[in-house]
């Protein structure tokens, strides 16, 4: 028996297992999902078809793993319950639902620029800060560019200087400390 024919009967059998998994449980995992859904009949059909998605690709890919396939099912089941309501938790995060679309909000943020006084103390709060950075040594100079301006992670910094990550915190925390000091008694 070759290797291509007995990856399509490892396929073959995988379904057939899959199949009569899901036609032993497949009422039980319906009013699973409605009880999960609370009733809402066309939400605990996606969960439904999603679990028979992830559940028969899962035992195409690795059918060995999984002894008892019924209880897989449940598992599943589960899993893609999870997945839905952090997916809606997520979204809920990105989307204002409750926004108002037709509400006209460039008005109103047009009118919240800086006043000229807070546009003044900012100014002045950079000049501070680039006469505290004139005095940095270069390699200090350079350190904060690359942490501050072009915001890199500490890995990245350390492989650019060519040190370790711990000294690379140690050197940015030294640097904070030292533009602190220098700020407060500009």
């Amino acid at each position: 028996m070759g290797q291509a024919e007995h990856a399509s009967i490892k396929v073959r059998s995988a379904a057939d297992r899959f199949e009569c998994a899901w036609r032993a449980v497949q009422d039980n995992l319906l009013r699973k999902a409605r009880r999960l859904c609370r009733g809402d009949a066309a939400q605990a059909d996606e969960l439904l078809a999603d679990t028979a998605l992830k559940a028969c690709l899962y035992l195409r890919k690795q059918p060995e793993k999984v002894r008892d396939p019924e209880g897989f099912l449940f598992l599943v089941l589960n899993h893609v319950f999870l997945d839905h309501i952090r997916r809606l938790g997520r979204e809920r995060t990105v989307f204002n639902f409750d926004l108002d679309i037709d509400a006209d909000f460039i008005g109103e943020i047009a009118s919240h620029t800086p006043g000229l006084e807070l546009e003044l103390e900012l100014r002045q709060q950079l000049q501070q800060l680039d006469r505290a950075l004139a005095t940095l040594s270069p390699g200090q100079r350079d350190l904060f560019a690359l942490k501050f301006e072009k915001e890199l992670s500490y890995p990245v910094i350390a492989a650019s200087l060519s040190i370790s990550e711990a000294l690379a915190r140690k050197r940015v925390e030294l640097l904070r400390r030292r533009l602190q000091t220098l700020l407060r008694t500009a």
